[in-house]
């Protein structure tokens, strides 16, 4: 394709991506306030103010190893168009605004790979799939949540132990205060690792249109409009799943809420260290599950969450087959 013709094609399509990473940001506002919000430590228009701030400066913390991941290792860098990734993302937008209408806290991460996979392999086969880079990202839909629900489980018996002779009074003033550290280093891993994977499709665009030299990269003019996209998206919150979230599941404490931000923050750090483009959602999920069963087994209502684990387990799919029918669909107009 030559690239003076493709460019206002290319404009339009960098424009549908930031929009995925705005509706990411709206999608997964609660990821970063529900727990802050649940507790009352903060309210929620200042919450999300908070997650927004940290949403956009998480690129000064973290390398782009996530981005690298999205853009080359789901699939074959070589057989992504503009078709491909028109699929991809509204395959993705489209889940999650329906997810979002019904206040089901599914992953963005996980659709936009789902509607990736889906209008590539629509393309041109299951060949293309990068088994190795895909493998991680599958078996984090499993190890994110268990990883967040062992650390916050963990962090709370350890912290619960600790101040066993302190008055429940006590605990709760500190820990209101330590919950703005909690949600300010939840709202960085969750920046840090959302917004890479937005920045990865528009690279590998840029990159398959030859508008890239020097091999495949991610341009810093990418990441600040992916950063601000999702920080602005975070600002417009998603209250409906906040209260899925921070209520519906467990009742939440500061402590309790302190717990499950940290340990879904360093599982974060972690995953996003290692360049696996996790959910954030599955990962915050599984902590506030976590603290809940630390208090007792019965203080989770697992209705709710069996509930929310059906919607992990089909996105992936149904964002598949979103995006290979926008593939097919925009073939009819090009």
């Amino acid at each position: 394709m030559d690239a003076t013709l493709a460019l206002p094609l290319l404009i339009g399509l960098i424009g549908v991506a930031l929009l995925f990473d705005f509706l990411n940001g709206l999608h997964d506002a609660a990821n970063s306030i529900a727990t802050i919000v649940s507790t009352r430590v903060l309210r929620p228009q200042y919450a999300v103010a908070w997650a927004a701030f940290f949403n956009f400066i998480a690129f000064l913390f973290f390398g782009l190893h996530v981005a690298q991941t999205i853009g080359t290792g789901i699939v074959d860098a070589g057989v992504i168009d503009p078709r491909v990734v028109f699929g991809a993302l509204m395959g993705a937008i489209a889940w999650n605004v329906i997810t979002w209408l019904f206040g089901i806290p599914s992953s963005s991460s996980h659709a936009l790979i789902g509607g990736l996979l889906g209008a590539a392999i629509t393309k041109a086969g299951a060949g293309v799939v990068v088994w190795s880079g895909f493998g991680k990202t599958a078996a984090a839909i499993v190890l994110s949540p268990l990883v967040g629900f062992s650390l916050a489980l963990l962090l709370m018996l350890i912290v619960s132990w600790l101040l066993v002779r302190q008055t429940p009074f006590s605990v709760d003033n500190a820990f209101r205060s330590l919950q703005f550290v909690s949600a300010s280093l939840y709202s960085l891993g969750h920046g840090g690792n959302d917004a890479q994977k937005t920045m990865g499709i528009i690279a590998v665009l840029l990159y398959s249109q030859g508008y890239m030299e020097g091999g495949f990269h991610v341009p810093f003019w990418v990441v600040i409009t992916c950063q601000a996209a999702m920080g602005l998206g975070t600002l417009f919150g998603g209250w409906r799943i906040v209260h899925t979230m921070g209520s519906r599941i467990t009742r939440l404490t500061p402590l309790q809420g302190f717990c499950a931000e940290t340990g879904g923050a360093i599982t974060l750090f972690m995953a996003t260290g290692l360049g696996i483009p996790v959910s954030t959602t599955h990962t915050i999920t599984g902590a506030i599950v976590g603290v809940g069963a630390a208090r007792r087994v019965s203080s989770v209502r697992w209705h709710i969450a069996g509930s929310i684990v059906i919607a992990w387990v089909v996105t992936m799919p149904a964002s598949g087959l979103i995006g290979a029918a926008f593939y097919l669909l925009c073939g009819l107009f090009l």
